[in-house]
């Protein structure tokens, strides 16, 4: 075994018998590598990544490629799901070498971190213009020893055009929300949905920001898009229509082959987009996926203690997908001859299959079998108890505070919508788990735990992603506790990782490790970036808790990024949904219920509709609002009556008292005559 057996990392730990003498990152590497005047290899991934998996088992448990490593490299494998600010550093600098990147990453730096060589999957053997791994191995290692000042000069090089540097800036508006719908206009695909070819990424915080165009605008193109996105989506075999829940991508354009593996944060994302989705369309299709989604995420990857776990691999027993594919035989084997045979048509079970020689489960352009949804139900029961006697994919059974946020988040909102209160009381447990497991005794948070052991400063996007689970669980409960909670998270995330010279946030803390430089991330790529998620939910949180700097940061953060917006606005999906309620038309309302039916109406539509416009504050007459929202004391409840105070765009209304005298404030704008 090598070093890697005292780490918690489950991806590290599947390294630990390699003949590779692996060290984790941290100053022992660095220390041998220093003295011993070696270069070091960087190897970067993730436990469920199916490609990572392919290189472990083809070259570092390959004992000639171990002695080169261990003789010529000082090894170091890093989880990045655990250290993204490590793996945002080199993933910059592969993609500034090579034009892309992707996992493994594979980086090879000098004692002092500067990279010199960058690659993702490096094969064992020489593929197409693809060089073996020995071939990389003694060409850099001989590199590094003869011509020295050439490898300083390009980890310079590339260090130096890595760091974040001052950029100028300029304020944004709504022209900018409306060039990224263009932009999305032209990159949409209209026969398949989503946007590109393949592969294809469910990337749902574009949809989000589609529906939100939509509302604010009645674009009737971006409801189209999204929609059929959603669509697609969930027809696909990138929806895993037997135990619920979605894989990381599509391989193909149609969305029917997945790279199977399941995350914690796509599913978390595609569950608030389908949630809001029901909402503005009312669609039962998308409550369907929302419960399935939810019934996968709490049955199979949830801890006992409420929080949840990062996701499943592709693999099992060494192939990519075995757990989910079928033969028609099977599925008769389970079903009856007559049953199996409707269950083939409607899903695509054939004899030819769609992968490999099996078949995934899809309903892409595939005709109805003419039985009812009990039917179907009662099918696709018997088909996951079935699945069940497989052997399962590998559980990444770590516990990150930035994905948890995510997800807490999702189901806190899908609780309301559908007012479903265990779903709720599904997000405040892990909320309560997070809270007390990973915030030390200076409550501040931390990134991982896993089985009691708690590592690693947090980032700002655990920041962040913990105050958007804490504004919609007060949408969801109406606790002031958790508008404190935000807002005291806010200050922290401001105090330690804010840029106050140039704006934004950086990824790490002020006070936290020293690495070659601290990363700055707004790019909203397979998920949102922590920018993104902070700008928008500081502008939530300003209403929500009277602190109008909250507002003034986030719209400073974005104008950190304009330029890049201005020239790419289709990366940062995430902050564009932000721009589309910031210049529209917002709405601030505080309900101060009485002893009414109308009570429960009011609480119930604003929690229902779909309104992001609408800032919502519930005040009960023996609520202590003294921190969450003092100014909510200026609004008492008249003659006895449930109360309803709409303000909109710094002015307000006269008070109301029913619901269908608010919606007619939202509609119009107009006090009732």
């Amino acid at each position: 075994m090598n070093r890697l057996q005292y780490e918690k990392s489950p991806y590290l730990q599947q390294h630990k018998n390699n003949p590779v003498d692996w060290y984790p990152w941290g100053t022992e590497a660095f220390e041998k590598a220093e003295a011993e005047n070696k270069p070091l290899m960087v190897s970067i991934g993730y436990s469920t990544c199916h490609w990572c998996h392919v290189m472990e088992q083809e070259s570092f448990e390959n004992t000639e490629v171990a002695a080169v490593l261990n003789e010529k490299f000082v090894p170091v494998k890093v989880d990045r799901e655990e250290r993204p600010d490590v793996d945002a550093i080199y993933m910059s600098a592969c993609q500034a070498m090579n034009g892309h990147g992707g996992w493994p990453l594979n980086v090879f730096i000098t004692p002092e971190q500067k990279p010199f060589y960058a690659a993702t999957y490096i094969p064992r053997n020489q593929m197409g213009s693809m060089p073996g791994i020995m071939d990389v191995l003694s060409q850099l290692s001989d590199i590094y020893r003869d011509d020295p000042e050439r490898v300083a000069q390009v980890g310079s090089d590339i260090s130096k055009a890595l760091e974040p540097r001052a950029v100028e800036t300029r304020q944004l508006n709504i022209n900018n929300v409306h060039t990224a719908f263009r932009a999305f206009t032209q990159q949409f695909d209209s026969s398949y949905g989503g946007f590109g070819s393949a592969p294809k990424f469910p990337s749902p915080h574009i949809v989000m920001y589609l529906l939100h165009y939509y509302h604010q605008f009645e674009s009737e193109g971006a409801l189209y898009m999204a929609t059929s996105t959603l669509d697609a989506m969930a027809s696909g075999g990138i929806r895993d229509h037997i135990g619920g829940g979605f894989s990381r991508y599509a391989t193909d354009q149609a969305w029917l082959v997945p790279h199977f593996e399941k995350m914690l944060y796509d599913n978390a994302l595609l569950l608030m987009a389908y949630t809001e989705a029901y909402q503005l369309t009312g669609e039962t299709r998308y409550k369907e996926v929302v419960e399935e989604i939810i019934e996968y995420v709490h049955r199979d990857l949830t801890h006992e203690e409420g929080a949840f776990f990062c996701g499943e691999d592709a693999d099992s027993e060494g192939e990519e997908g075995k757990f989910y594919v079928w033969t028609p035989e099977e599925i008769e084997d389970v079903l009856g001859e007559v049953r199996g045979e409707q269950f083939a048509i409607e899903y695509g079970i054939d004899p030819a299959g769609n992968f490999e020689g099996k078949s995934i489960p899809n309903r892409i352009n595939r005709p109805t079998a003419g039985w009812s949804d009990a039917e179907r139900r009662g099918a696709l029961q018997a088909l996951y108890e079935h699945r069940e006697k497989r052997v399962r994919p590998f559980r990444d059974e770590k516990i990150l505070t930035s994905w948890n946020g995510w997800m807490i988040a999702s189901m806190a909102k899908a609780g309301r919508v559908f007012q479903e209160e265990k779903w709720t009381e599904f997000a405040e447990e892990a909320y309560r788990f997070i809270e007390n497991r990973l915030q030390d005794q200076n409550g501040r948070f931390k990134a991982r735990w896993k089985d009691g052991d708690v590592q690693y400063d947090a980032y700002v996007d655990d920041y962040a992603n913990m105050i958007w689970a804490s504004t919609e669980l007060y949408a969801s409960t109406w606790k002031p506790e958790y508008i404190e909670k935000a807002s005291d998270w806010a200050e922290t995330m401001i105090s330690y990782y804010y840029d106050r010279e140039n704006g934004g946030f950086f990824l790490t803390a002020s006070d936290g490790e020293s690495l070659l430089f601290r990363p700055k991330e707004a790019f909203d790529g397979a998920a949102p970036s922590g920018n993104s998620v902070a700008a928008v939910q500081l502008m939530r949180l300003a209403r929500l808790a009277g602190n109008m700097e909250f507002e003034r940061t986030a719209e400073k953060t974005w104008e950190a990024f304009s330029a890049s917006i201005e020239q790419a606005p289709t990366a940062f999906g995430h902050l564009m949904q932000g721009l589309v309620l910031f210049h529209g038309d917002r709405k601030e309302v505080v309900i101060r219920p009485s002893q009414d039916d109308e009570a429960f109406r009011v609480k119930t539509y604003i929690q229902r509709a779909f309104h992001p416009e609408v800032t919502s504050l519930v005040a009960e007459e023996d609520t202590d609002l003294s921190r969450a929202a003092p100014f909510a004391e200026d609004y008492p409840v008249q003659n006895g009556k449930t109360t309803i105070y709409v303000c909109r765009d710094f002015s307000c209304h006269a008070p109301v008292h029913s619901t269908e005298s608010m919606k007619y404030l939202f509609d119009t704008g107009q006090d009732e005559q």
